[in-house]
């Protein structure tokens, strides 16, 4: 019966560790997520921007070529009344040629002679008129095909901003996994040696271990039942895990923003004291009394995290002294901000 207790002590518990990881994974690839979604919503507004412009263009080239058909169609009616003046104007001189050879011979010729010569001036004029609005119409097309010409080139330029933004989105895409697998890289490398080197300076005891990616300290070791004041005995082990927090902390890059969180945990039984009126308190004072000691041993506050947990988050669901003791602990993380 003691063997089969010393074994399930001695046992190391996967399961919380691999949950934590997980669950760093998914809040790491939330926040590229995120970043992600902001990029492509700026970018969206921009192209949603070109396109209203585009559309605004389209309309505009749409009513330029209506007004180009319709001065195409007033053009040619005009040619076809100029070519009528002009053949009514022939037909009269004709007349005219054919009446002054008649003057000679008879006097009443030259009133006919004389109207048609008014006749021939007035067409004339409208000859004129004609060939004017003709010249003007010239004008104005070749000022709508410039305007053309220019609404295509816009459309050129916009259709390749287009592609440019849709090629930086896939770019910066690429660049953002990228520079999150080598930081959660960098870090879990930078893990590793804090929890190898706290395992040398630790040794190997029951009642300190590590499960996953986490220490985990039994709060016997550090605190008295009841009480988040570290003990004597608790302060040294933590005073080592302060000094191999020191030496890791020289090594990592600055911009890597790590963090120690220290979480405190205690048993499903209920505590009510005036100091602390429910196990909220009290897992929280505990980390919160770490957190403290660390920082007197000259790790930077910003660097730190306190946790508290109550009795929410156990390691063994038995109601048993096994459980109970298990259940109640401090655990150390080294992980990202």
């Amino acid at each position: 019966m003691a063997l089969a207790r010393s074994r399930r002590v001695r046992g190391v518990d996967y399961w919380p560790g691999f949950v934590d990881a997980l669950s760093t994974l998914i809040l790491s690839i939330i926040f590229l997520l995120t970043i992600f979604a902001l990029v492509q919503f700026y970018l969206a507004h921009e192209v949603a921007g070109k396109d209203t412009a585009l559309a605004r263009l389209n309309a505009q080239i749409a009513q330029l070529t209506e007004l180009l058909a319709l001065e195409k169609t007033g053009k040619v009616d005009l040619e076809a009344q100029l070519s009528t003046v002009r053949s009514n104007l022939a037909t009269a001189e004709t007349d005219r040629d054919r009446l002054r050879g008649l003057a000679e011979g008879a006097g009443s010729a030259q009133g006919k002679v004389n109207e048609l010569t008014s006749a021939l001036d007035d067409e004339k004029q409208v000859a004129a008129r004609a060939l004017a609005q003709i010249d003007l119409l010239n004008q104005q097309i070749a000022a709508l095909r410039r305007q053309l010409a220019a609404l295509e080139q816009a459309l050129d330029v916009s259709d390749k901003r287009e592609k440019e933004s849709q090629t930086r989105i896939a770019d910066l895409g690429q660049r953002l996994n990228l520079a999150l697998a080598q930081r959660v890289q960098e870090l879990s490398r930078y893990r590793s040696d804090f929890f190898g080197r706290l395992r040398e300076i630790l040794g190997n005891r029951p009642d300190i271990r590590i499960v996953g990616d986490r220490f985990v300290f039994q709060s016997e070791v550090l605190f008295d039942a009841g009480q988040a004041v570290l003990k004597p005995e608790g302060r040294a082990e933590i005073e080592k895990v302060g000094n191999a927090l020191l030496a890791l902390g020289q090594k990592i890059p600055a911009d890597i923003a790590w963090v120690l969180r220290v979480d405190g945990h205690t048993d499903v039984r209920p505590i009510a004291s005036a100091q602390f009126p429910s196990n909220w308190e009290l897992s929280s004072g505990r980390a919160t009394a770490v957190v403290q000691f660390l920082i007197t041993r000259g790790i930077p506050p910003q660097r730190l995290v306190a946790a508290g947990f109550g009795e929410f988050q156990p390691l063994d669901a038995e109601r048993n002294e096994e459980a109970y003791r298990r259940n109640r602990r401090i655990e150390l993380k080294l992980t990202e901000r």
